[in-house]
């Protein structure tokens, strides 16, 4: 039985360059390719999930991971030509086709490619940030060779390439801290005491548990301008946020605060309103009159 197993792998296949290839040569490659590929993938997940494991930055990991990849795959690269006798140097006449190729149909693949190692080196953008990009708002899941993968606060996953994160104007909301700014306007009635609407604002945004009260972060009040229908006040606020979200919530709950706060001290939220003036004598005509006239 062994003797017919070897019989069959060393059967003579075909000749190349004057070289008998066998059917075990043949076979060597692409399970030599699987193995290659699949183990490197398993061992550098696990180096992967023991740098995690210690606490090291997300995106070293990433970094790291990215590079153990590129190095195994030309290592297989490498090996796999020597396996089929084929020299690096029969590569050498096809590299001027090769970088012509790459120059007109790859240039689009190659810039992004480029462009995520700078991601990933410079770190203008992490994993975890929060990014408006175009109007659109989302937090970095994952930052790959050709492109970067955004979960919008809808939940929406985005792709984007990663030359556009360069090349276009990003926010990154999160870039050296998570400290962001809110803001909550409000009007009140002409008459009403803005010394007590002052207290009140304060009072509200210093009660939420999220907002600053840390030097330069403590909540202020401002009296914006003299409004046409209203009185206008302002309050900012600094709180520690990940996600936009974060700060919306803080911003409604001191709303709805300050509208009972508001109705307890008897202070009247302004809506628009218009006076109208009438020049000359304003005649009120009873239309029943008539008729009771003339039934009596």
């Amino acid at each position: 039985m062994l003797e017919q197993v070897k019989y069959w792998l060393n059967f003579p296949l075909f000749k190349f360059n004057e070289r008998v290839v066998t059917l075990i040569e043949v076979l060597a490659v692409p399970l030599w390719l699987i193995a290659s590929v699949w183990l490197s993938h398993v061992i550098i997940k696990m180096i992967g999930k023991r740098l995690a494991k210690k606490n090291k930055d997300p995106n070293i990991v990433h970094l790291v991971q990215r590079i153990l990849y590129v190095v195994a795959l030309a290592i297989i690269f490498m090996t796999t030509l020597s396996m089929i006798n084929v020299p690096i140097t029969a590569f050498a006449f096809l590299s001027g086709a090769i970088a012509i190729g790459f120059g007109f149909g790859a240039q689009n693949i190659i810039n992004n490619f480029i462009s995520g190692w700078i991601l990933m080196g410079e770190k203008p953008i992490r994993i975890g940030d929060f990014l408006e990009v175009e109007g659109v708002k989302g937090v970095v899941e994952e930052i790959n060779t050709r492109s970067t993968r955004i979960r919008r606060v809808d939940g929406v996953h985005m792709l984007i390439p990663n030359s556009k994160l360069l090349e276009n104007t990003v926010t990154n909301w999160t870039l050296r801290d998570k400290l962001v700014r809110g803001t909550v306007a409000v009007g009140v009635a002409y008459g009403t005491d803005c010394k007590s609407v002052k207290r009140i604002m304060l009072e509200v945004a210093n009660a939420q548990p999220e907002t600053l009260n840390e030097d330069g972060r403590a909540p202020l009040v401002f009296f914006q301008d003299f409004g046409d229908n209203s009185l206008l006040f302002e309050v900012y606020f600094w709180i520690n946020s990940q996600v936009e979200g974060g700060l919306r919530l803080v911003a409604s709950n001191i709303r709805f605060e300050l509208d009972e706060a508001f109705k307890t001290s008897g202070i009247t939220i302004a809506f628009p309103q218009r006076d109208i003036h009438l020049d000359g004598t304003l005649n009120i005509v009873n239309k029943s009159e008539p008729t009771n006239k003339a039934d009596s």
